[in-house]
């Protein structure tokens, strides 16, 4: 319930589908909330032209299901049971089912495991292998951990309800924002406490990939604006392997992991670069926020 109500003008507007789209989308996120307004709404579209469409849209299904329900065989008696009270599921709190609908894809599929497979293969390295650069390796390799997440958690291709979702007064960035948020919940404390795990060897401090990771992802969601956010991703997390990992490749023999050292310190290491990381995460969110309004038609098909 909220204190405020929608007037019978908008209504009417709403019913007749002369409220323009951001009025409607916000009127539709009220009646998410407002039961009395969400039943004076379905009065009014019920009056119109519409209303008569809807109704016989409804009866055909509920005929349908009825005919399929008479025509599916039952199963044979059984002698009954003694009559026992079914238990009653304590109702779910609408937040979190909100959560929970917005979070689903950010946190199921190949990423996961993925980034547990970074964190893990790192480690192998370290004390199994003796790679004096698998935390180099590491810093390398997670700025573009969370990428992949961002990258498959919105779209078709990862969300069968994704047409549902991006219908709703929800949607657009919100929803962008929303299963960003849980990837970087997962995926910042799981590699970071992986390079704690990892010696060090003089390089740059477990924790020092948080702002770079941080500032490519959010050029990737300003930049997805323009180019959706797989390609957006593929630009940005491609660029940093780029610029990162290959002079470290280049080195003959035995040298790749001073290599890795070197090239981690340099992007990583000191306080100049770490601010130049936060000055370029200031400037994303700043696009991201001035582009806000092109997600409102990303990934819509």
């Amino acid at each position: 319930m909220t204190d405020w109500h929608a007037p019978e003008d908008l209504v009417a507007r709403y019913a007749d589908g002369s409220l323009p789209d951001p009025d409607a989308w916000s009127l539709e996120k009220h009646l998410e909330a407002c039961t009395p307004c969400a039943a004076r709404v379905s009065r009014s579209v019920r009056a119109t032209a519409a209303g008569a469409v809807l109704s016989d849209v409804r009866r055909t299904v509920l005929s349908d299901v009825r005919r399929t329900a008479l025509a599916t065989p039952t199963a044979p008696a059984t002698p009954a049971a003694p009559h026992r009270p079914l238990p009653v599921p304590a109702p779910v709190p609408l937040p979190r089912i909100r959560v929970l609908w917005a979070a689903g894809p950010a946190v199921r599929g190949a990423w996961l495991p993925a980034a547990l497979l970074v964190a893990v293969g790192a480690f192998v390295l370290a004390h199994g292998a003796g790679f004096a650069g698998a935390r180099p390796l590491l810093l390398a390799l997670a700025p573009v951990v969370p990428l992949a997440g961002v990258a498959l958690s919105y779209g078709a291709h990862a969300d069968p309800l994704h047409e549902l979702a991006a219908s709703t007064p929800s949607a657009g960035l919100r929803l962008v924002l929303t299963r960003t948020a849980v990837v970087l919940a997962v995926s910042l404390p799981l590699l970071t406490l992986a390079g704690l795990l990892l010696p060090s060897y003089g390089g740059p401090g477990a924790a020092a990939w948080l702002l770079p990771g941080l500032a490519l992802t959010l050029a990737s969601l300003a930049l997805g604006g323009w180019l959706g956010l797989r390609t957006a991703t593929a630009v940005t997390g491609g660029g940093w392997l780029c610029a990162v990992l290959a002079p470290a490749l280049a080195p003959a023999d035995g040298a790749v992991s001073a290599a890795l050292t070197h090239q981690a310190s340099v992007w990583l290491g000191g306080a100049p670069a770490q601010g130049a990381w936060a000055a370029a995460a200031a400037l994303c969110a700043a696009l991201l926020a001035a582009r806000r309004t092109a997600y409102d038609r990303l990934e819509r098909h």
